[in-house]
């Protein structure tokens, strides 16, 4: 096992989780394949069709995100969790900021424009807390069943990030709160305490979709698309409805059937207003069916199950363990979410596909978390 130092870096260099890297390395050149048939509309309209700059735009940020993945495999997370704090903090004070002085786009202000590149601060607030999350939970191992010493300081911090990212991202602080939740399970926190923290945070999030009327039309429409599939009336579909976007992803999914159009003969992704991101997995069914959407949806529930059964089980030590299923688990929630959305089952929420969809702060914090993951493997207990 690596000696642990109070160097950032580890001196022993034991080999990381393999099964983990080229799992990763697949679902990205999968990502870059579908990002390229994806952008065809939008190449059209901001670039004269000129679908190069994009596909370089992208490669060049998952090439960063893998890099990124490299470095914090590399960094003990011993060391990056003595700054989890003052990570976080950082972290929420631009997520006060960005309601200030970031860009409002589809209605709702959550990034920085920075040049050619947006910031979301909710993609750093994410990992702080995770990160912050599983200090706690060692530090307070002794209290952890007296609610005032123990449990109040983790529900603060969690509340307090939950509810600053949840004012522009209801979707990006469910996915946190409910992996917090399986952190706080996992720490041994009592049922009790959770389910009181799940009825707060179920009153908050009913507060902010009522108090949104963009958040309220989205589950409407919803609604009305559910109403609108299951109809045995000839109706007209209004395109120009917010549920124009699902029913759409599930035109591209019915399109694809078994074995799929075929890489880059995507139908659907002229209809999408953002099939590289928001709609990719449809895209993906759409070109390579339902065979290959669920080859795609197995490499994620690989990382998963090597997440679980593999690093978190064997961490050298609690942190590790804390940390292992908080990072495995909100990249899990953000696929089944992702994919839930595509097909219908789940109201649109915006959320990208790990490591596939066009963006770039959403990528780089799925490599941060990755690299995080991949670090605890090297310095598993392997007797």
């Amino acid at each position: 096992m690596p000696r642990q130092t109070n160097t950032l870096y580890l001196q022993d260099r034991a080999p990381m989780d393999r099964y983990i890297l080229w799992i990763v390395l697949v679902i990205s050149a999968i990502g870059v394949m579908a990002v390229y048939s994806a952008i065809a509309f939008l190449a059209e309209v901001k670039a004269d069709g000129d679908t190069g700059q994009f596909l370089l735009r992208h490669t060049l940020r998952v090439g960063l995100a893998l890099v990124t993945m490299i470095v914090f495999s590399m960094l003990d997370y011993h060391q990056i969790a003595r700054w989890s704090r003052l990570f976080l903090v950082g972290s929420l004070f631009l997520l006060v900021l960005v309601r200030i002085f970031g860009v409002t786009y589809g209605g709702a202000t959550r990034a920085f424009q920075v040049g050619l590149f947006s910031v979301q601060p909710s993609d750093l607030a994410k990992i702080a807390l995770i990160l912050n999350i599983a200090v706690l939970l060692v530090r307070k191992q002794e209290y952890i069943h007296n609610f005032t010493r123990g449990v109040l300081p983790l529900f603060f911090w969690t509340f307090l990030t939950v509810v600053l990212i949840g004012l522009e991202d209801l979707s990006t602080a469910f996915l946190v709160l409910v992996s917090v939740m399986l952190m706080l399970y996992v720490g041994r926190v009592s049922l009790f305490h959770i389910g009181g923290g799940v009825i707060f945070s179920i009153a908050c999030a009913l507060l902010m979709l009522l108090s949104s009327p963009n958040r309220a039309q989205r589950v409407e429409s919803y609604l009305n698309l559910k109403i609108f599939t299951n109809t045995e009336e000839t109706e007209v579909f209004d395109l120009q409805a917010e549920g124009y976007q699902a029913h759409q992803a599930r035109i591209a999914l019915a399109m694809g059937g078994w074995t799929g159009r075929g890489p880059g003969k995507s139908i659907q992704r002229d209809f999408l207003p953002t099939p590289y991101n928001d709609f990719i997995f449809a895209i993906i069914s759409e070109e390579y069916g339902v065979l290959g959407s669920l080859v795609l949806l197995g490499l994620f529930v690989m990382i998963l199950l090597r997440g679980f059964l593999r690093i978190a089980r064997d961490a050298i030590d609690p942190l590790g363990l804390f940390l292992a299923v908080g990072c495995t688990t909100i990249l899990f929630l953000y696929t089944l979410v992702h994919t839930g959305v595509s097909v219908g089952i789940l109201p649109v929420t915006g959320l990208p596909l790990p490591l596939i969809s066009y963006g770039g702060t959403s990528m780089l914090a799925a490599g941060i978390l990755l690299g995080i993951l991949l670090n605890i493997s090297r310095q598993l207990d392997r007797r």
